[in-house]
């Protein structure tokens, strides 16, 4: 597990930037991660106030669980973690992207590169990709 790596930042934000921000009732903002180099979505998650300034201050994208309700450190116990390369927000500042370089090549908790795997065709979804590895191999 990679304790250090989810440990109270080491920098702070000014207030200007975290002040963009814009959470929502819950304290919460959705969270887009793409790959840097080819622009591929790889996931969406949410983040906490914390949540952000952890990923600002260690480099490395961390979320925010609402099942938990905890900060989680995208790779933590897989290795797969997402090295920030850009924040961006959107005109409203209620999203965040981040665009990484994704360790493994894997994005998705089921082992797939991305989490947008299953396409709709002709009313129903389809899997347009299988695993990397398994679940139980994560």
């Amino acid at each position: 597990m990679l304790e250090s790596a989810i440990a109270t930042p080491r920098i702070a934000l000014p207030d200007a930037v975290l002040a963009e921000l814009r959470f929502d009732e819950k304290g919460l903002i959705p969270a887009i991660a793409q790959d840097a180099m080819t622009n591929e979505i790889l996931m969406v998650a949410w983040m906490d106030r914390a949540a952000f300034e952890r990923t600002i201050a260690t480099g490395k994208a961390c979320y925010y669980s609402r099942s938990r309700q905890s900060q989680w450190m995208k790779g933590e116990s897989s290795g797969h973690l997402q090295i920030l390369r850009e924040v961006r927000i959107d005109c409203d500042g209620d999203v965040v992207l981040l665009k990484v370089e994704q360790l493994g090549g894997i994005a998705c908790h089921t082992g797939r590169r991305n989490c947008f795997f299953r396409k709709l065709e002709n009313g129903a979804w389809v899997t347009q990709f299988e695993p990397i590895k398994t679940e139980a191999e994560m």
